[in-house]
């Protein structure tokens, strides 16, 4: 299987996907509404905050996703008000947007879902959202993708999304797109984010949901700003079949491996723009673990490493010896660690582990991290116990530390 990310790739590439955007005066004086649509049902599987206190959207998009997971047509998303902690009126208002949508655009009952993001507390106001969506469904193109990256935007720097043609070992064609917003309050699992994940590929919902599962479990799962979770996020993925290949769920096939790594491609790419854009961040760093007993243990000695005020404090002030007197510490609350056992944290220029660079001094590597990585990611480097099938784990983070730079 090859899969080859399309250049300025978007939500809408995929076969069958149109978008259109609007400016509601929520909040921005700009496009602050867009709305993804599918000219054929979708299958659906969605992912939701795990913050006990959760927005009106997810308590409306849980039900229909439940109840409709076969038949999904399109996506409405605002940005200027999370529409959150704000009671039954909250969901009622997402509840209307949704239905004013579907009216709209002669769709089916309990076919079109919401999100919405912004300040919390502020109620939804349906009024303005209800003129948008009739600007926005007047003008829905498949070339409006990347304008809805930049209409869900709020405290973003930058328009974060993507897509990839992947073949497929058993001759089929397919593309996914995805687009995201978030850069405050990201923390596992998900964090201040939105997602919305399309592809033209033919799969059963419950196929879906596995592969959206696994996926975000090596993307979404594995990012940290400020160690937040937010209120609104929300992941959602919809397959049109309009590519007419159909993918079964058969962890065997190959099939089905190549279009988890294609996906794969798609959220880890959006998380690290994600990750990239933390709210005053400078710093991008990719922690590995590697011979840990298992995904588990090193899943917590990546997290341990990312939210520690010491490694943070380590690697904003340029010095790599705060950040490995830290690591000494996270690796040894793991439990397959046994005594004798060494924890090593190595900074590396580059990225790859296979061929890394050879060690700098202290010094140069002091510079070293003060001048690039500004534009270019930190590998922390962690090896546990050696053993023969080794796991590795890489989770992306941010520094999120103030400074008058800003990574490109």
């Amino acid at each position: 299987m090859t899969y080859a990310f399309v250049e300025e790739g978007h939500v809408a590439t995929p076969a069958g996907f149109l978008a259109g955007v609007a400016a509601c005066g929520i909040r921005y004086q700009r496009n602050d509404l867009a709305l993804i649509i599918s000219q054929s049902p979708c299958s659906a599987a969605a992912l939701f905050t795990t913050n006990k206190v959760q927005a009106a959207h997810i308590h409306y998009d849980r039900a229909i996703v439940q109840r409709n997971t076969g038949g999904i047509r399109a996506v409405l998303i605002n940005s200027g008000s999370a529409n959150a902690c704000t009671g039954q009126q909250g969901i009622a208002a997402a509840a209307a947007a949704a239905r004013f949508t579907e009216e709209t655009l002669a769709l089916p009952e309990e076919s079109v879902v919401v999100m919405s993001t912004g300040v919390i507390g502020v109620p939804l106001p349906v009024d303005k959202v209800c003129a948008g969506i009739t600007s926005a469904t007047g003008n829905l193109a498949a070339g409006h993708g990347p304008a809805v990256a930049h209409a869900i935007m709020t405290t973003d720097t930058r328009p974060k999304s993507c897509a990839v043609q992947a073949i497929l070992p058993g001759g089929g064609q397919i593309t996914i797109g995805g687009v995201a917003k978030g850069s405050g309050m990201i923390h596992p699992n998900m964090g201040t984010m939105l997602s919305v994940i399309t592809t033209d590929a033919h799969l059963n919902p419950s196929a879906l949901d596995i592969a959206l599962r696994h996926v975000a479990d090596v993307s979404f799962h594995c990012i940290s700003v400020d160690g937040d979770t937010s209120t609104n996020d929300t992941v959602l993925a919809l397959a049109n079949g309009q590519s007419g290949y159909r993918i079964p769920y058969d962890p065997r096939l190959p099939d089905w491996q190549a279009f988890l790594e294609a996906l794969t491609a798609v959220t880890q790419h959006l998380a690290q723009d994600i990750a990239r854009d933390g709210e005053g961040a400078n710093r991008l760093i990719t922690i590995s673990v590697v011979g840990a007993a298992n995904n588990a243990d090193a899943h917590r000695a990546a997290m341990t490493i990312a939210c520690s005020p010491l490694v943070k404090t380590a690697l904003f002030a340029a010095d790599p010896i705060g950040g490995g007197l830290c690591v000494h510490w996270g690796i040894a609350r793991l439990t397959s660690i046994q005594n004798g056992s060494r924890s090593v944290l190595v900074l590396f220029p580059s990225l790859s582990m296979d061929n890394p660079s050879i060690l700098m001094n202290r010094q140069s590597m002091r510079c070293w991290i003060a001048q690039k990585c500004l534009s270019r990611p930190i590998l922390v480097w962690v090896r546990a116990k050696p053993q023969s099938g080794r796991v590795i784990f890489r989770m992306s983070m941010f520094v999120s530390m103030r400074n008058t730079e800003r990574s490109n």
